[in-house]
């Protein structure tokens, strides 16, 4: 048996902030259960129905994309685990993280494709998501960084930010960091 510090977890939650932690395979139901228990706590702290919105939806675009990527990659389920953190910081906005093992040239495109993003302003970023709507799709490509991760960063106060740090093999975690604003109450 593990001899887990559940009371010094808890009070590390606490001292950070974090209102949501998950880690382990992620699948669309657990997604869709996860998100609605990340909704129904954030409505019961009256959060803005406009930052529930933006929090609910970063959350459900990021895990998306980390179940899709996975089944891609024919991962098992150990290494299609993603770690998920929905958490508070200093000024109140929330700061939603999530992160995955990512073969290492993906990851670094995609660590790319967001600093990218991260220089954008609000004019560019709401023409790059245009230009990405309108784009013709090719039937069974990957859409990768494409409409979702640009809604995300149109949804954040600040700019993204992304991580890669080694793993066994040619692999690699990637996590992404959104920070969404807490609106005011209408």
């Amino acid at each position: 048996m593990h001899d887990i510090d559940l009371f010094g977890l808890r009070d590390h939650f606490q001292r950070q902030d974090i209102l949501l932690a998950f880690n382990g395979p992620i699948s669309r139901g657990l997604i869709e259960e996860i998100g609605n228990a990340l909704k129904n706590y954030l409505q019961a702290e009256d959060t803005a129905p406009a930052a529930v919105s933006d929090v609910f939806g970063t959350y459900v675009e990021m895990t998306q994309n980390i179940r899709h990527y996975a089944a891609r990659q024919g991962y098992t389920d150990t290494e299609s685990a993603a770690t998920v953190v929905v958490a508070r910081d200093r000024e109140g906005h929330y700061v939603v993280v999530a992160g995955n093992l990512v073969e290492t040239a993906d990851g670094r495109a995609l660590v790319d494709r967001i600093d990218e993003l991260a220089g954008m302003d609000a004019a560019a970023l709401k023409a790059a998501f245009k230009t990405q709507l309108r784009a013709p799709r090719e039937e069974g490509a990957d859409s990768g960084a494409g409409l979702g991760l640009i809604d995300i960063a149109r949804k954040s106060a600040r700019p993204l930010s992304a991580r890669l740090e080694e793993a066994p093999g040619d692999r690699a975690f990637f996590s992404l960091q959104a920070v969404i604003q807490q609106h005011p109450k209408t």
